[in-house]
């Protein structure tokens, strides 16, 4: 099922568990920190986190998770995917301008009508920009894209309908030691790109059985 475009990211309201540390190098009690931010963090039941090996080379502390965003229990339909990374120097690098380093990206498909729309980047980029607002969470050195991929079959493809992607593909730094909450803000815009709705003010999804 493709999605239109939706306004404003949808509130997070589940488990999850952070299974693994992702340490490479000695240990670092505000990395411990951070990743028990991750364990607590509550996204929405639509949300599945997997715990995937993280970059070896760029941080000294890092923990990598992939999150798919599905339909309704009966089908399990995929509509969204993406990964979230955050990287701990205690150098801080020049580049970061502070000690953290959040790199995520967030894929999902959209109306084909969409593919000329010429607002869709700006629109894409919005959604990050409001997700971290909601959250409260503040950050420096964002930067990002936001790519459409238009995908059209021909010859004996030909009868396949015309498909549109879009990709965020994002980073900041991270101000503030609750990286749980920068992790709420990326799934909320995993979700908006969706196409869910966002849950009513104060509603909380029940917590259900830990992945």
């Amino acid at each position: 099922m493709r999605r239109g475009l939706t306004h404003g990211p949808s509130r997070p309201a589940y488990a999850l568990w952070v299974a693994t540390r992702s340490l490479p190098g000695r240990e670092s009690p505000e990395f411990t920190e951070a990743l028990e931010a991750l364990r607590h963090a509550r996204l929405r039941p639509e949300v599945r986190i997997t715990e995937v090996p993280a970059p070896q080379r760029i941080a000294p502390y890092a923990v990598a998770l992939t999150a798919d965003v599905l339909g309704a229990a009966d089908d399990d339909e995929e509509l969204a995917s993406g990964r979230f990374v955050l990287l701990h120097d205690p150098s801080a690098p020049e580049p970061w301008g502070g000690q953290w380093r959040a790199v995520t990206f967030a894929r999902a498909e959209l109306e084909p009508e969409l593919a000329a729309d010429p607002l869709l980047g700006e629109v894409g980029w919005s959604w990050l920009m409001d997700s971290l607002a909601m959250r409260g969470v503040q950050a420096t050195a964002e930067a990002g894209t936001v790519t459409r991929v238009v995908s059209q079959s021909f010859a004996a493809l030909a009868d396949r309908p015309a498909s549109v992607e879009m990709e965020v593909r994002a980073s900041w730094t991270p101000i503030g030691p609750d990286a749980g909450a920068h992790l709420l803000a990326w799934s909320d815009l995993l979700c908006t790109i969706a196409g869910l709705p966002p849950l009513p003010e104060g509603v909380v999804a029940l917590p259900g059985p830990r992945r």
